[in-house]
């Protein structure tokens, strides 16, 4: 019967079918920040400009949107440094712009610090506020297991036990590395801690996935001789706030019953993106080969 359903709305739909032509206008460029600061690391800041929902995405595109020039400049509330523009090459080769502290200049991130960006494009002032929170989340064990109902001798699963401090309103995020790859964020990266306040609780580590690369089964569980590296990092709301609605707009891409989600920004004048503080500890988990 609900099969029945389902074709006979299908056909509705279907036979309701009209070609619409609309001519939208260009959107309105805005910037784009992708700024973070971490206990014991310096500031890094990504500036770009949004491209236009219809662009055909490009490397030469992507490189013409870094914005260069601009006046940052970051305060503990008591340091105020001035960001110096630098450069790197990432793993697939791309030259990607950013702004840090100078060479010479002693600045980094402590826990339960709270930092003030200001960044100056033009005449344009943005401004942004995050806190490097407590570490509240304790990471007790990390083993592998064999992954269940897998015919691959070499598929394994990392499980870990942690607990939670007493008292609401922690938040996390996650991030894994395999062997030599970089860092990247689970498929839903962000948690509260709602459910499991104050207590000790066992769960799979999903490996973290890069959203840009075409989903495949294999880049969805470790392998025997992998080295896995978990950065559990305590981060603000806003930075949750901000992850959490970013990470619900992606998986909603293509399912025409989701409802729409407005991602929560933390920088002013209408720029989109965030700045967050990281709390991070790091664990590593050497898998035996075969």
């Amino acid at each position: 019967m609900r099969i029945l359903l389902w074709i006979g709305l299908a056909v509705f739909f279907l036979s309701c079918e009209k070609d619409i032509n609309l001519k939208l206008d260009p959107s309105e460029n805005k910037l784009v920040v992708d700024a973070t600061i971490e206990n014991g690391k310096p500031p890094l800041v990504f500036l770009s400009n949004s491209i236009d929902y219809f662009s055909k995405i490009s490397p030469a595109v992507l490189s013409s949107s870094f914005v260069h020039n601009a006046s940052i400049t970051i305060s503990d509330g008591i340091k105020e440094v001035k960001l110096v523009e630098d450069t790197i090459v990432n793993t697939a080769g791309a030259q990607l712009f950013y702004y840090t502290t100078p060479k010479n200049v002693l600045f980094l991130g402590q826990i339960k610090s709270t930092y003030s960006l200001k960044i100056q494009v033009g005449n344009n002032l943005y401004t942004s506020t995050t806190t490097i929170p407590e570490i509240t989340r304790k990471v007790d064990s990390m083993w592998w297991e064999k992954l269940p109902l897998s015919d691959d001798p070499k598929a394994c699963r990392v499980m870990i036990t942690a607990t939670d401090k007493p008292g609401l309103g922690d938040y996390i995020r996650y991030f894994t590395k395999v062997n030599s790859s970089p860092f990247l964020p689970g498929f839903t990266s962000v948690f509260d801690d709602n459910i499991i306040d104050g207590k000790s609780y066992t769960i799979p580590l999903d490996k973290g996935f890069d959203k840009n690369a075409i989903f495949v089964d294999s880049l969805a569980y470790y392998k025997r001789g992998d080295t896995v590296t978990f950065k559990l990092s305590q981060i603000d709301k806003n930075t949750y706030e901000f992850w959490r609605t970013y990470e619900f707009s992606y998986q909603s891409i293509g399912n025409p019953f989701s409802s729409p989600v407005k991602i929560q920004s933390n920088i002013s004048n209408n720029g989109l993106g965030y700045f967050g503080g990281y709390a991070s500890q790091y664990r590593t988990l050497i898998i035996p080969k075969l």
